[in-house]
């Protein structure tokens, strides 16, 4: 994989009641893609379903101004405790709603119409993207390879998210 040209700093958060750091793949994956792509790595932690907790953790990365992204991964199901949604919506100050809608689309040719039991979501708060992606290793993937990957590398035209995060600004060609 290319390096991106202007290297982020992202955390990954996994939202489970029962993965601990060494079966979680799905934060694994998103590691090793985001450290492949050549960004760095600026937190990981694995925290329960919990609305507050969940809050707490992203509050805090989203208030460290070295912290440019937060991918989180498990949660935005509709079964058990899965509340990512309702926890991580109000922090937003803008919510990406294309991000939901992309992350549906291309992944429907992978499970076809269970997509619309995925709540994946995004939003910017405090210069901050946070993307929010479901639990399962291969969901993962999908959101990496088929958005992430190109909206996080900065020579991504005609748009992408860097400039935003780090001066405020779309930079568009």
């Amino acid at each position: 994989m290319s390096q991106v040209a202007t290297p982020l700093n992202i955390a990954v958060l996994t939202l489970s009641d029962t993965r601990t750091l060494a079966e979680d793949k799905s934060g694994d994956y998103l590691v090793s893609a985001l450290e492949a792509a050549g960004h760095n790595l600026a937190g990981r932690k694995i925290i329960p379903d919990d609305i507050y907790r969940m809050r707490a953790v992203v509050s805090e990365w989203i208030a460290e101004p070295g912290i440019q992204v937060i991918l989180t991964t498990g949660g935005t199901g509709f079964t058990g405790r899965d509340s990512t949604p309702e926890a991580l919506r109000p922090l937003f100050d803008t919510e990406i709603e294309g991000f939901g809608e992309t992350f549906r689309q291309v992944s429907y040719a992978e499970i076809g119409s269970s997509t619309v039991q995925s709540r994946c979501l995004a939003g910017l708060a405090n210069s901050t993207a946070i993307f929010c992606l479901p639990g399962s290793t291969g969901a993962c993937k999908t959101g990496w390879t088929k958005i992430l990957a190109e909206q996080l590398d900065s020579s991504h035209r005609p748009c992408n998210f860097v400039g935003i995060l780090l001066h405020g600004k779309q930079i568009h060609s």
